[in-house]
């Protein structure tokens, strides 16, 4: 298959605001080209995407996985919903078995819940025993569980003997590792236990950094006691919330040719192998665009949206213009970041092309505001997000069509 690499950039504004918390609860932060910068990391922006998927129905959810330590719980509820007929202890050892010997982990009652005097007063009070989970998060889409589920009942007269059969043990390995979801295709999937059941990830996201220099400043906030009468006076509370407001550059990069190779022949028998990955290519763009980490949002309420969008496909290599901004932009009085990192932007890009004759093979622009007009010649200029979408699709799968 060709190589295919799309790259999406965004330049995004956001107020004051607590994205994504370090250890102490100030905002994440690096030091780039000499000064700090606000930073949001990968992890969070990738889980605000796979959130994204589900909460704006881009992808049905048949198209997704779930990661959880209670895939034992989650696979014997399936067990039940396919046979009702099997008591719901049961299905948890059912379960229990077939993850095990698909994916090579062993399963637990968390120690925690073992020990102690909470334990036995439990035990006393004759609580059901807590669920075996997983010691780290598993990652398994909708087909797989629904295969294991299926496979468990098969055996579910004597699931141990089932299993000792190399043909079932072999068939249960094979359904946990096909049939990925779009989000384990995206985002990769890792088994300390049982490396052969790794999944690469086809996607590597950024950590968003501000195009800036930025420091942490402290929000000093008193809450009032409602039932307070005149007589007592004061606050109920007080506190401090640490907070930053930056432009940011965000991106990330999708490896199309992995991308159909983690997602094998789709959904469905009779779809083409671009028909599932042109799906997965849209809905990732979308929701990454879309996408925001909620962290603090209550208090923040910093509903943004990127400023401008550039995405190439290429069929070289990813390429980061995050060097644009290795020399942090200074604020002009009343002209703040935005207009100065697009001609950054637009600068730079076709430098680096023709530096190292990595021209991309489509460029997209979808861009809001008189700010932004430095990236007016950068590609074709997208009027809607949803323009912009379809037209990254149809290259997509125009370009895997084409013969290698």
């Amino acid at each position: 298959m060709n190589r295919i690499f799309l790259d999406v950039h965004a330049l995004q504004t956001v107020p004051p605001s607590n994205l994504n918390r370090d250890d102490t609860g100030a905002p994440k932060s690096a030091v780039y080209g000499g000064v700090p910068r606000a930073r949001v990391s990968s992890q969070a922006w990738k889980r605000a995407t796979r959130t994204y998927f589900k909460d704006a129905q881009l992808l049905d959810p048949s198209e997704l996985g779930v990661r959880t330590k209670k895939v034992a719980e989650l696979l014997a509820a399936r067990i039940v919903g396919l046979d009702a007929s099997i008591a719901e202890t049961d299905a948890v050892r059912l379960a229990t078995a077939v993850i095990e010997a698909a994916t090579g982990m062993k399963l637990a009652v968390p120690e925690r819940k073992t020990r102690g005097t909470k334990a036995k007063a439990a035990a006393e009070a004759g609580e059901a025993e807590e669920t075996p989970r997983s010691k780290y998060l598993m990652f398994l889409s909708a087909r797989q569980l629904d295969g294991l589920a299926a496979l468990a009942i098969d055996g579910a007269t004597d699931i141990a003997a089932y299993l000792k059969d190399k043909d079932n043990k072999a068939r249960a390995k094979q359904i946990a590792d096909t049939g990925h979801s779009v989000d384990i295709a995206l985002f990769g999937r890792m088994v300390a236990d049982s490396t052969d059941f790794n999944v690469d990830a086809a996607c590597q996201v950024a950590h968003a950094i501000s195009v800036h220099r930025v420091e942490t400043e402290s929000d000093y906030f008193t809450a009032v006691d409602d039932e307070n009468t005149d007589a007592e006076s004061g606050a109920g509370m007080i506190g401090t919330v640490d907070f930053n407001s930056a432009t940011l550059y965000r991106y990330a990069s999708v490896n199309v040719h992995q991308l159909a190779a983690n997602l094998g022949e789709g959904l469905r028998d009779d779809q083409t192998i671009s028909t599932p990955v042109r799906r997965a290519v849209e809905a990732f763009v979308h929701a990454f665009i879309a996408s925001l980490p909620t962290g603090k949002i209550n208090t923040f309420g910093h509903h943004t949206l990127p400023n401008a969008i550039v995405v190439t496909l290429r069929t070289t290599r990813p390429i980061s213009f995050v060097a644009a901004f290795e020399e942090p932009i200074i604020a002009g009085a009343g002209n703040g970041h935005v207009r100065e990192a697009s001609a950054r932007l637009a600068a730079y890009i076709p430098e680096i092309e023709r530096a190292y004759g990595e021209e991309s093979t489509r460029t997209w622009v979808l861009r809001v505001g008189s700010a932004t007009e430095g990236l007016a010649d950068i590609g074709d200029q997208a009027s809607t997000m949803s323009t912009l979408i379809k037209a990254i699709g149809s290259a997509v799968a125009e370009r895997m069509e084409k013969p290698a």
